[in-house]
């Protein structure tokens, strides 16, 4: 029997992962702007290889069998099989670090953004969700449940900027409305998509629901589509706004968070 890593069991889930989690290029623009000009850039939590950079050496770190086996499908280099919290790497050893939708399901999230900075003589990039930030987003009223367990997963972005220590820039990710990156924010113009089984799959939040809850969250769902009561969700993007500032906001944005390191960066060898 496979152990589960982190908090999300991908071994016995995630199908279809790698075709409903295609890196969104806009999105993959902010993380390269953000990482900067460098030559080795670590992805920890790495999964299937979203958001990569392609002209840079890359180093991904993912305990997940099966999410190490889907990196042979996208192509990605393969993974070395390590946690967050326990990088096998030297002190400032690497250039820049990436977590991208990773650190809420990791068990120690505190100890593992500790290491990042340790192996990372420039820049972490970290992309997560503000579970702090006023959002009325339609799932809510059908799945309302689910802000709990978000909360209960996601560190705050406070939290998030006091294990790296320092100095951080926290800077917010528009979700385009034909975001090609299948989290669940990314289809609040597309409602009817997460009727889709295949679609939901690619979400880990789902795992933390009852069955009868999602049931009957979804069929209400269906049912308001069909007759058309849900109201017509945002057709374009809201304009990008600073953390905190979007009072009546369709979507939690996910957020940005770059974290220089206070020493000054080491030659490369």
């Amino acid at each position: 029997m496979l152990a589960v890593a982190g908090d999300t069991d991908y071994e016995s889930s995630g199908r279809g992962y790698e075709q409903r989690r295609r890196p969104d290029p806009r999105i993959g623009a902010l993380i390269h702007q953000a990482l900067g000009d460098v030559w080795s850039v670590v992805n920890v939590g790495a999964g299937a290889g979203s958001y990569e950079p392609a002209d840079r050496y890359v180093l991904a770190v993912e305990p997940s069998v099966a999410m190490r086996a889907r990196r042979v499908a996208t192509g990605a280099v393969p993974a070395v099989d390590a946690v967050a919290q326990a990088l096998p790497l030297d002190d400032a050893s690497i250039d820049a670090a990436m977590a991208i939708f990773t650190v809420h399901q990791w068990p120690d999230p505190a100890r593992g953004l500790a290491e990042l900075r340790r192996v990372t003589r420039g820049p972490v990039v970290v992309m997560t969700l503000d579970v702090e930030a006023p959002s009325d987003f339609w799932l809510s009223e059908y799945v309302p449940e689910r802000r709990a367990v978000e909360q209960a997963r996601f560190l705050t972005v406070a939290d998030i900027r006091a294990a790296l220590g320092g100095s951080s820039t926290v800077t917010p990710v528009p979700i385009p409305l034909e975001c090609t990156d299948g989290f669940i924010e990314a289809y609040y113009g597309r409602p009817e998509a997460l009727l889709d089984d295949d679609v939901r799959a690619a979400q880990s939040g789902w795992q933390f629901l009852a069955d009868d809850v999602v049931g009957a969250g979804l069929r209400r769902l269906s049912d308001d589509l069909a007759h058309r009561r849900l109201g017509r969700p945002p057709r374009t993007p809201p304009p990008p706004t600073h953390l905190h500032r979007t009072p009546r906001a369709h979507h939690r944005q996910p957020v940005g968070i770059q974290h220089r390191p206070v020493r000054d960066p080491l030659p490369r060898s």
